[in-house]
Formats: structure tokens, sequence, C-alpha cells
């Protein structure tokens, strides 16, 4: 499993590290804790952008 920073995250989604923090508040973007850092895995960022691009099509 790949962890992901909150800036790597959003580098990828070229959006804010607060955009991110409110994504992950706001249970949108699934994250874990390790320690005082907040990682986000590949595979919830992939989840997010599925569940994106599907809410774009309907």
């Amino acid at each position: 499993m790949v962890l992901l920073t909150v800036d790597q995250v959003a580098a990828r989604l070229q959006v804010s590290r607060w955009t991110v923090y409110n994504l992950i508040r706001s249970r949108e973007l699934a994250s874990l804790t390790i320690g005082r850092c907040r990682r986000v895995s590949e595979a919830a960022l992939h989840d997010y952008i599925a569940r994106q691009s599907e809410r774009e099509i309907d």
C-alpha cells in the first residue's frame, strides 16, 4: 500500500492543501493518521476520483 502526504494528494488533484483537508474532514476522502501525520492511500484517492467521475456523468 502506498501512502501519500496531503501535499502529494493536493498536487495530484491540482488543488490546495486546504481543499484536501476539507475533503478529509467531510469524509469524502478516506485517510489515516500516523502519529501526527495525515496520510491518504493511493486506493482511497483513486476511489475518490472514480466517485467524482461518476457524479460528473450523471
